[in-house]
């Protein structure tokens, strides 16, 4: 939680000044007011509340005085409202979904059951009740979780702007030690990714971090160029990967409208400098099977620029639709 806080009920305000005195040092009472959103009487009745909470708050007098928490004094290790134990249970729940056994799975197994622990009785029941009880309708994606280290120090490193000598494996399972400026993690369909520069090649890569074995800080420093979006370079890494097939498509509308039309990751877009009013789309594939019904839902016209084995697929699935509606 931030340092300034704005909570509406009166339990969430008294759990938002304990975190302000957690903060350490001695707060004005019109300080902390401020910090609330309330009134300096509200801070005393919160202060008192916090004292029949036995949390020990204490008035210091003079010049430098105000509220501050007993020096020495340590906060039990969990103290949330209902709202926030609710936010961290659907947090558990998304992990598992990453299916029984899985590492992610499993820490969400034993976070739940800490959280159960040293919450209250009633809301932990409660909490419990959800995560014993809900169902997912959609089937989790397959899931490649790096390790917890690797990720804490990447992510670290992105925000920090920091250079990383990195161990990695790529998909032909050759293994290379890089010097990589990280931009941002990014997560999308069960995989995290690293994307951030590669000076030896001087271009922008992206990185399966699960392929990732070691990282090193390293001292040097970068910059993070204007116009950088981490998650739309993973998208188009991920729809420009090389595949058995590429197709090839003239669709009538904008950039936007069209790449809007097909599902996240699947397809590239460009603009087609001959028409204004229509772009050129690139989707690769390992099979066609599965492009005709993408094609039939984008709701555009287009025209199979190649390859030529896919327009008797998608006449198939024409005369399947005719047939279906004429019965």
């Amino acid at each position: 939680m931030g340092d300034d806080v704005c909570m509406p009920r009166p339990t969430a305000r008294v759990l938002a000044l304990l975190e302000l005195l957690q903060a350490g040092g001695t707060r004005t009472v019109g300080d902390l007011a401020a910090r609330l959103g309330v009134d300096e009487r509200t801070v005393r009745r919160h202060v008192a509340h916090l004292a029949d909470l036995d949390v020990p708050v204490e008035s210091v007098r003079g010049r430098y005085g105000g509220i501050r928490l007993v020096p020495g004094y340590r906060l039990p290790p969990l103290m949330f409202t209902d709202d926030e134990a609710l936010a961290v249970v659907l947090g558990l729940l998304a992990g598992r979904r990453a299916g029984p056994g899985s590492g992610s799975a499993l820490a969400a197994e034993s976070a739940a059951a800490k959280l159960r622990r040293v919450l209250p009785a009633g809301l932990a029941r409660r909490l419990a009740a959800l995560l014993e009880t809900t169902e997912h309708t959609v089937a989790p994606p397959a899931t490649a979780t790096p390790g917890t280290a690797t990720l804490l120090a990447v992510a670290e490193a992105a925000r920090d702007r920091r250079a990383l000598a990195v161990d990695y494996t790529d998909s032909r399972d050759v293994r290379t030690r890089r010097t990589v400026h990280p931009y941002g993690v990014v997560a999308h369909s069960g995989r995290w990714y690293l994307v951030g520069a590669d000076p030896a090649r001087g271009e922008v890569r992206t990185f399966r971090l699960d392929r990732v074995t070691a990282v090193e800080p390293l001292p040097a420093q970068f910059d993070v160029p204007a116009g950088i979006d981490p998650a739309a370079a993973v998208l188009a890494a991920i729809a420009g990967a090389p595949r058995r097939h590429l197709v090839s498509l003239v669709v009538e509308g904008t950039v936007e409208q069209v790449r809007s039309a097909f599902p996240v990751g699947t397809a590239t877009v460009q603009e087609d400098p001959a028409a204004p009013d229509r772009v050129r789309v690139g989707i690769r594939a390992e099979r066609l099977d599965w492009v005709p019904g993408v094609l039939a839902g984008i709701g555009r016209p287009f025209s199979i620029v190649e390859p030529a084995e896919l327009r008797p697929l998608v006449r198939a699935l024409a005369d399947r639709l005719i047939a279906a509606a004429e019965l």
